[in-house]
């Protein structure tokens, strides 16, 4: 069973979210407080620390230097997601803010502590730094891409097939290249084939190459891509886009390891290591017969599968900062950096287009920037996937948030939760609606005028002229 520790000095939350969790299957600890934790648990024990930041004595963040390989989650209000962005650079797996409705903790914690169990039972190897000096364009060192990095580096030696499984914009030509570049063929080509841009019709003519007169308009000889290949690495991306005949011509080349160019009637050897990528489950095409199963089974001696970025944690922000730093070199603009606001949105967007996205995001925001500050508004991203504190500085609460839990929340000044209402409709009800105050609240109106009930605030009574 999962165990997991939670540090929370307010009785009531950790209460409740030791009952969410324990009724989800985990076995739960708790503590008040850094020094009741240390002195009552050995962390190394825990698969998972939920710590609140802000907590007596001393901050949550100091689990995380004395945790070892156990993960953190930070839990912080939105007032102080400054400080969640400094967590994460100390070393927090993540954070949550404060107050979370129930199914985005338990999405959180499933996610962090199967990758942590990934992490154990792959019994990762930390990757040299010659390793990262070979192949400069690896960044990052979240658990799964550890274990993309030791496959890699074990399977790169070999001549053995591989087949590299990832969303589209998650790097797989590029883990092909160092896969190539860790062989021994890194003196030779590797040739990069998309099987999804090339016709049907000639897919088999770009692969195996042709003789002249083989059809109309062969007017000459032509070597394929895989015999261009020879002694060398080709890649074939988006391999479950191969049309069914190519497919079986190109499981006979990797039984065999011969070619014959069409038109001829000779065959000739080759030696060529390949490595396949796809976003498509091809076992599951197999099955239904869109897939060759026996050429799934020759491509997937090795499988390799690169995690979208949505769920490499601190990796994101690492990733953004090198593409701000190539893209400002490169457009020769002085060095920027990221404001709280832009960090916040960069780590808890979903990036549907991955790491191509990001890329995207970060060119666009340098080429807009005039100063050397990149915000959050420069980003050409859906900003309703996007939590971020209020432009005002005022702490945003969504319906579901409110709704879901009774978990206070404070903001810079250790408001709770119904203080904050309370304050908010007193300060603003004489020059907003009833709509705008349940809209910038995050509520119905149905829910305001309940709060007002409960909390004693009658509506303003509208102002009638003298007779």
């Amino acid at each position: 069973m999962i165990r997991i520790l939670t540090v929370e000095d307010e009785v009531i939350i950790r209460t409740a979210l030791k009952r969410l969790l324990e009724k989800n299957g985990y076995q739960v600890d708790e503590a008040g407080s850094v020094k009741e934790a240390l002195d009552s648990y050995d962390l190394g024990d825990f698969d998972l620390i939920i710590s609140d930041l802000r907590l007596p004595g001393a901050p949550g963040t100091d689990l995380i230097a004395k945790s070892g390989d156990t993960p953190v989650l930070i839990m912080t209000s939105y007032a102080s997601m400054r400080s969640a962005v400094d967590s994460m650079k100390m070393g927090a797996v993540d954070y949550i803010a404060k107050p979370f409705d129930h199914e985005e903790m338990l999405n959180t914690v499933q996610r962090i502590t199967e990758l942590h169990q990934l992490h154990r039972e792959d019994d990762i190897i930390e990757i040299s730094d010659t390793t990262f000096i070979e192949l400069p364009k690896m960044v990052g060192s979240c658990a799964p891409m550890k274990r993309v990095y030791k496959h890699v580096k074990k399977s790169a030696p070999t001549d053995c097939n591989i087949l590299i499984h990832g969303e589209t914009g998650t790097g797989k030509e590029l883990i092909a290249r160092a896969i190539h570049q860790l062989s021994h063929r890194t003196n030779r080509e590797v040739i990069c084939v998309n099987c999804a841009a090339i016709p049907e019709t000639l897919i088999e003519s770009e692969l195996f190459g042709y003789e002249k007169g083989a059809f109309t308009g062969a007017n000459t000889n032509r070597i394929g891509l895989i015999e261009a290949a020879n002694h060398g690495t080709l890649f074939l991306d988006e391999i479950g886009e191969l049309p069914l005949e190519a497919q079986a011509r190109l499981l006979r080349f990797l039984q065999e390891g011969e070619i014959r160019r069409i038109g001829s009637v000779e065959t000739q050897e080759v030696d060529v290591r390949v490595i396949a990528a796809t976003h498509r489950n091809l076992k599951a095409l197999s099955e239904k017969g869109e897939f060759r199963q026996d050429l799934f089974y020759r491509l997937n001696v090795m499988q390799i599968t690169l995690p979208p970025l949505r769920d490499r944690g601190k990796d994101v922000l690492e990733i953004a900062s090198n593409f701000l730093q190539k893209t400002c070199d490169k457009m020769n603009k002085p060095e920027a950096h990221f404001t709280p606001k832009a960090i916040q949105a960069l780590t808890t967007y979903h990036w549907p287009g991955n790491i191509r996205e990001l890329e995207n995001v970060i060119e666009r925001a340098v080429i807009l920037s005039d100063s050397e500050e990149i915000d959050y508004d420069l980003f050409d991203i859906d900003m309703e996937l996007v939590q971020l504190e209020t432009l005002d500085g005022d702490m945003e609460v969504s319906a579901a948030r409110a709704a879901n839990n009774t978990l206070k929340d404070s903001n810079e000044e250790g408001l709770s939760l119904e203080d904050y209402f309370q304050r908010f409709i007193l300060e603003h009800q004489d020059q907003m609606s009833e709509t705008d105050l349940a809209r910038k609240l995050g509520v119905s109106r149905k829910c305001l005028w309940e709060r007002r009930q409960r909390l004693g605030i009658p509506r303003k009574k509208a102002k009638t002229s003298g007779a």
